[in-house]
């Protein structure tokens, strides 16, 4: 080892603390850029091998039915590497144990053997009998919520007709990663199950033997997905098809879609502001050591140790910074990213987990932390290196002084000497100053942006649950039903208000844009579902008009007065012209809204209702739950009252854990940022202040000096970093909007409260630590240091 490197160790081991400080920022940018590329590649590669395996479909389409010979001609499609028809419905299910109305989603399987298509992973029992009209199979995450085990009955009713059904297994599927019931929000295992049983049996239940109303078609390798689109429309156009579509618009792939989107969006936004940070510390703490340190370089130059040589040290002083940084972070990333793998992976009902972060990931990272520090240290190392070794030996040139405007101002305002020497310093060496603020306002803007996470999830609740969205429980229907089933609904337990609501599938265009949605049609003074204007106010919909979600108009490019297309995909399949007559903030889907009147005119058809919702008398509910396990034509219900409960636990649990963890962050930097500032600050003001100790100044007035600057500096830093974090939080806001949710930024004041508190008791304790320094400086000691 040669005496240049035994001093690197030296320097490093002498300045630890700094060195560990600076690291520290650096690992979190390493931990949360390998916990996004983490769990990204996990989720993406699980979802892909998953797909692969089980061969989930690439087309989708539901039909009111058509003929099974069909099958061979869908399967002569140009394109089409395999077909797969089948027959479903949903069902009110009556679960052993379970007081409440469960809804289940009834899946027939091949009676020839394992489905081709969106193949089911059993996890226990076996398939059903094909011969069998009584045996199923459930979803595994449905029998564990009701703690059902194969061998277990419960009873469906299909179309109608009760009957009984045993459990000969459970599986898991494909096609229910994110396993969600009709109408409903959020997925709730307990209330909605997937039910497999043998075709013949579904289809006698269901009134299709020999016909099928749903399929699934597998594309082979270059086919063109639109032109097969087209010609299983073409098709199937003549049986009441609701148009086919791609696996992008399957509900449980376009939730998995947009959360490892989310993740990736969390990768490329939050990293660049650590290394940024970590950077300018490098920057910091290096240019001190070079200025303290001139002698020593010119005599390693004068003893023969090139320019380069010089550079290279100080560059390599910086790197074992990194190395620090780099192993801390991949470390903590590497665990975190397992663990939220291993969550997302429970959450979105995976039947397996594939984690390997590739060797690139840990790569780029690495490289990053690498490049931020040698960055950082390489106009300090460059500076070092073209220090000539006679210029090197003497002290600096002192800085030239002058009264300035700044001055004069200070004295006019009689502030104290102490507090003169503050602001000399700040506006003397304004670059410093400037980027120790923009360290410190970051730090805020780490708690800022992922903060209004919590207000925005309040305001979400309160749009969807409460202000628009006011029912308790939503009736499903198997098909449209006349309004006297109001007054039916009406004379049910614990229903104390009923209203009905018609549901039309539609493609909307406006130019060349278009999107596939869903028009509701309210009756006037609509009270359970409403829609609500950004003040508050709620407002029915002009008859002979749309009212579109405010992305949804974005989507579709139109405003108010625009005219737009809207193609029916059932009944007549007809297309109209709609004016939009309004927009409305949602944040959930992107929904239509038409006045029901004005709709049945539209279609020339009788007054009817898709379902209906109603407010509820609480203790009477388990009567309801009981009444509806009987009622012919009743397919799902679904709990308001359990989706908001469940929505909310999920969101304060998640939210909880994430501004703690952004917290902890936010120290981090802002230990490192005020502790470095500190330590440079009393290296460079030693003798001064250990002269000011001299001539009398107290303890007190010296340690003021120290601290006053930091701290000034900390709080002239809030408001930028307000500012910084409220534009970050509008990125991430977008960045996680998708077709299925959208986020509001809702900055409450105490976000900014929260965030300023946090990161000047931070600055306050690490200048605390830097402050015990100077009491136990030695005064005479201090005035021998050569400047």
């Amino acid at each position: 080892m040669q005496a240049l490197d035994r001093k690197l160790l030296r320097d490093f081991a002498r300045l630890w603390k700094q060195a560990l400080a600076i690291a520290m920022v650096l690992a979190c940018g390493v931990a949360v850029l390998l916990t996004g590329l983490g769990m990204y590649t996990a989720l993406s590669e699980t979802r892909e091998t998953y797909y692969e395996r089980n061969r989930f479909a690439d087309v989708f389409v539901t039909v009111n039915r058509a003929p099974d010979r069909l099958a061979a001609e869908l399967a002569a499609i140009d394109g089409v590497w395999a077909v797969e028809t089948r027959t479903t419905g949903n069902s009110v299910l009556d679960v052993p144990d379970n007081p409440r109305s469960v809804t289940g989603r009834i899946l027939s399987l091949p009676i020839d053997g394992p489905p081709r298509l969106n193949v089911p992973v059993v996890t226990t029992g076996r398939l059903p009998d094909p011969t069998s009209t009584a045996e199923v199979m459930v979803n595994a995450n449905f029998a564990v919520a009701n703690e059902l085990a194969h061998g277990d009955v419960f009873s469906a009713n299909l179309n109608g007709q009760k009957r009984q059904l045993t459990i000969t297994g459970t599986a898991q599927s494909p096609e229910f990663i994110y396993t969600i019931g009709p109408g409903a929000l959020m997925p709730d295992n307990a209330t909605f199950g997937i039910i497999w049983m043998p075709q013949p049996a579904v289809a006698a239940a269901f009134d299709m033997t020999g016909a099928f109303n749903d399929m699934s078609l597998k594309l082979t390798a270059g086919a063109s997905r639109e032109a097969v689109i087209a010609d299983v429309d073409r098709l199937l156009d003549p049986y009441g098809s609701l148009g086919a579509y791609g696996r992008d618009l399957h509900p449980s792939d376009s939730f998995i879609d947009a959360e490892i989107a989310q993740l990736r969006n969390m990768a490329s936004i939050l990293p660049p502001i650590f290394f940024g940070i970590s950077a300018f510390l490098v920057s910091m703490v290096m240019g001190r050591i070079i200025m303290l340190e001139r002698s020593q370089i010119g005599l390693l130059k004068a003893v023969g140790y090139s320019n380069l040589e010089v550079c290279l040290h100080y560059l390599m002083l910086a790197g074992l910074i990194a190395v620090v940084g780099v192993g801390i972070g991949w470390g903590v990333g590497s665990w975190l990213a397992r663990l939220m793998a291993h969550q997302y992976a429970l959450y979105f009902d995976f039947p397996f987990l594939i984690f390997r972060t590739s060797p690139w990931v840990y790569a780029v990272s690495g490289i990053a932390a690498l490049l931020t520090t040698t960055l950082g240290a390489a106009q300090a190392a460059i500076k070092a290196m073209r220090l000539a070794p006679a210029i090197a030996m003497l002290p600096p040139a002192p800085p030239r002084f002058k009264r300035s405007l700044v001055d004069r101002a200070m004295t006019a305002m009689r502030l104290s000497q102490p507090t003169v020497m503050i602001m000399r310093s700040l506006f003397r060496w304004p670059v410093r100053s400037a980027l120790t603020m923009l360290g410190l306002a970051l730090a805020v803007s780490m708690i800022v942006a992922p903060s209004f996470f919590s207000y925005a999830l309040d305001k979400i609740v309160d749009s969807a649950f409460y202000d628009s969205n006011r029912q308790d429980a939503m009736l499903v229907f198997s098909h449209d039903m006349p309004p006297s089933v109001l007054s039916t609904a009406a004379a049910l337990p614990a229903v104390l208000q009923a209203e009905g609501q018609q549901f039309h599938p539609v493609i909307l265009r406006s130019g060349f844009h278009e999107k596939r949605t869903t028009i509701q049609a309210s009756p006037p003074g609509a009270d359970l579902s409403r829609l609500i204007d950004s003040s508050g106010v709620a407002h029915d919909v002009p008859p002979g008009g749309v009212v579109l979600t405010e992305r949804l108009a974005m989507h579709l490019d139109v405003g108010i007065g625009d005219p737009v297309e809207a193609e029916f995909l059932e009944g007549r399949r007809e297309s109209h012209m709609l004016t939009v007559t309004g927009t409305i903030a949602q944040y959930f889907g992107l929904g239509a809204y038409m006045d029901l009147d004005h709709v049945n005119s539209l279609l020339r058809q009788s007054s009817r209702i898709s379902l209906v919702n109603v407010s509820l008398d609480d203790a009477e509910v388990m009567n309801l739950h009981e009444r509806l396990k009987d009622i012919p034509n009743l397919v799902g219900i679904v709990m308001m009252t359990d989706t908001r409960r469940s929505f909310s636990d999920t969101i304060e649990q998640s939210i909880g854990v994430m501004n703690l963890v952004y917290i902890i962050i936010a120290l981090v930097i802002t230990i490192g940022v005020t502790y470095n500032g500190a330590r440079i600050q009393l290296s460079e003001r030693a003798r001064e202040l250990a002269s000011l100790r001299i001539l009398g100044f107290t303890r007190a007035e010296v340690s003021y000096i120290l601290i006053g600057e930091t701290l000034l500096l900390s709080l002239l830093a809030q408001p930028l970093g307000w500012w910084i974090g409220a534009q970050i939080a509008t990125a991430m806001a977008n960045s996680f909007s998708s077709d299925l949710y959208s986020m509001p930024v809702v900055l409450h004041p105490a976000i900014f409260a929260r965030a300023s508190f946090f990161v000047l008791l931070a600055s306050f304790a690490s200048v605390m630590l830097v402050r015990r320094r100077l009491d136990k400086q030695n005064l005479v000691s201090v005035m021998k240091v050569r400047e």
